[in-house]
């Protein structure tokens, strides 16, 4: 069975609820997508948390090496990584206290998104977090 996303219902519920989003792989280059993307999110009113263990802050918050460092509430784990690094971050995932994780638009890993499943995550992957708020929520 292949993977498949959350109805846009189920996706804006989960976006109005959301305080907290951890963005792996977040950069501390404003020409970046991810920090557009998280600055964005921020704008919108969201705690973002960056997971990048190349960077000490971004977007004026403190950054984690992984999401097992982090200490607070993540309602959304947002992956800013190649396809093939969902496997590894998915076993960070189910460490932490989320049930939320995210792959940005073209990241997609069919092999995370069930073992994600099997550990009862909602999984969303190559869809937009941005574009995904600007649709649905406002």
């Amino acid at each position: 069975m292949s993977w498949q996303n959350p109805s846009n219902n189920e996706i804006r519920e989960m976006l109005k609820q959301a305080k907290t989003i951890a963005v792996v792989g977040l950069s501390n280059k404003p020409e970046r997508t991810s920090y557009q993307i998280a600055k964005a999110m921020q704008d919108a009113g969201y705690r973002i948390i960056p997971v990048n263990p190349a960077v000490d802050k971004v977007l004026g918050e403190k950054a984690y090496a992984s999401l097992a460092e982090i200490d607070v509430k993540i309602d959304i784990i947002n992956v800013f990584r190649r396809s093939e690094f969902l496997p590894e971050i998915a076993k960070d995932a189910i460490k932490t206290n989320s049930k939320v994780f995210w792959a940005q638009q073209g990241v997609v890993n069919e092999d995370a998104y069930h073992y994600l499943k099997e550990h009862d995550f909602t999984v969303i992957m190559d869809m937009c977090i941005k574009v995904a708020h600007a649709v649905l929520v406002k």
